[in-house]
This record gives C-alpha cells, structure tokens and sequence, in this order.
C-alpha cells in the first residue's frame, strides 16, 4: 500500500496558475485521470493533493475545485493540503473555514517565492501558532539556507506537527550536499518535524542515478529515522526527474534494506497518523 502525500493537479481552465509560464514542461494540463492511470499500477491506493501556489485569488476556487475532484468514480484523492497565508490579518477567519471542511488536512506556504524574512514577521508566527489543537499540519516547503527560518517556526510553535518537503530541497545536481546536510540534522532535532521523502529527482542532473540519491535518503533517514518520514511523488514536477514509475521505482531501491515494518511507516503509515486518513 502507498499513499502519496504530494500530489499536484493542473487544470488550467479552471485556476490561474501565475509561475507555469516559466517551467514549460508543466504548463499543461495535468489531471487526476492522467496521474490515476500510471498510480494505480505502480501500487498507489490514495493521494493528498498538495496546493500548486495558484493565484492568491483563487485559493480558495482550489479547494473547492481538488474536493469535487475527490467526488468523482475512482477518485484516489483522500484529502488536500491547502494553500494558506500566515501574513495576512485574514488567516483567522480562513482557518475557521478551513476547519469547517474535514477534507483539509494540512496547510502550506511556500516561503522559497517569497522574501525570506516573510515567516519571521509577528503576524505570520502568531498565526502558525493557531494550527495547534486543530489536527492540520503545515509543511514548510523551504531552500537549504531557508532550513533556519524553518526551525525557528517548530521552536515557536512546538504544538503545531510540521513536514519538511522534498528532504529540504537539495541542490543535488551542484552537489550541494554539505551545504545541506547540517541544518537538516538540526531541524530533525526537533520531534515536531517529519520529512518528507519526495521530489529529489527532480533536483538531480538530467542524467542522475540511484546513486546520486543514496546521501541524501540515507542523511535523512539517520537523522528523521522511519518513524518521522513520509513518502510523496511530487507529481508532475517529478516528471522533470524521471516520471512516477522512476521515482517509485527509486524508492523501492532506497529502502532495500529496509523492514518490511519501516517500508509500510514510510509508504502509508506515517501518513495515515499525520493526515488523519
């Protein structure tokens, strides 16, 4: 069983998606009946939608439109991980709506398109705190010199559960390995954070191999252990890295000498106890 804890729908007939324009290979139209075809066969059972930093004015269109899709016969999609923003004086009455939909299970905001002291600010910290006691996580989808901004955010709200997407994005094509390395181990000090196995493909060179990956999976997996990851495909953007099929296949070599116990952890069990499913 695998739940993919990243999923990204495209439909650009229906939401304005403002940075597609400058990543071409995924200004397309990337649906669910796309991914399902190819999820099903490599053992995917469900899927959380993860926000695609639509325009700011169609956030909540977003939700809405990622819940009807969940409506549909065959639907994968178990919940979504919405689009949010901390620094604004609105996010109180947001996240009362939001926790009147049981089909949210998290939030993001990416804070690598955004000037870095964004999350510092009182407003966005006062309003990251209020996740606590509501059961939504907030993944922190953040660049390896951002990882500090980051652990600021889990020591100020230790009640609040964050995810580290895309293992804090390494730089892997550069070799950006001892660049990244530290503040990951220092952010998995804090029990507050899991990470995210997802997206390192898409990093690599055009021509990475497995083992490009192994330092990074193994760092993580030092550092987090099996009981703090959770598996995602960041689809489509993996399809810059490979495609899904590769990705998973990936994985599957990664943990290849791992318990069968701490493979299903990071395929489906963590999920299911950090998203409610």
């Amino acid at each position: 069983m695998i739940i993919d804890t990243h999923l990204h729908l495209i439909y650009r007939d229906r939401l304005s998606y403002p940075w597609l324009a400058s990543v071409p290979p995924l200004d397309a139209d990337l649906t669910q009946k796309i991914y399902a075809q190819e999820a099903r066969r490599v053992g995917i059972v469900a899927a959380l939608h993860m926000e695609v930093d639509v325009a700011e004015s169609d956030i909540p269109r977003e939700t809405e439109m990622v819940e009807a899709l969940a409506r549909e016969d065959g639907s994968l999609l178990a919940g979504a991980i919405a689009s949010c923003r901390p620094e604004s004086p609105d996010f109180p009455a947001y996240l009362d709506r939001v926790l009147a939909t049981p089909f949210v299970r998290g939030f993001r905001r990416v804070l690598h398109v955004v000037p870095d002291d964004v999350s510092e600010g009182a407003l966005f910290r006062e309003n990251i705190r209020r996740l606590a006691g509501t059961g939504l996580n907030f993944d922190l989808c953040v660049l390896p010199h951002q990882i500090e901004k980051a652990i600021a955010l889990a020591d100020l709200a230790p009640d609040v559960s964050f995810v580290l997407d895309h293992c804090g994005v390494p730089d892997i094509k550069a070799g950006g390995f001892d660049v990244w390395k530290g503040p990951v181990s220092e952010i998995a000090r804090r029990p507050n954070v899991t990470v995210k196995l997802s997206g390192i493909p898409a990093y690599g060179a055009e021509n990475w191999t497995l083992e490009d990956l192994k330092p990074y999976f193994a760092h993580v997996a030092e550092n987090f252990g099996f009981d703090r990851m959770a598996w995602g495909s960041d689809w489509p953007v993996c399809t810059l890295g490979g495609g899904l099929s590769t990705w998973i296949g990936a994985t599957h070599a990664l943990l290849s000498g791992v318990s069968l116990e701490d493979k299903q952890r990071v395929f489906a069990d963590n999920a299911k106890r950090l998203w409610k499913l």
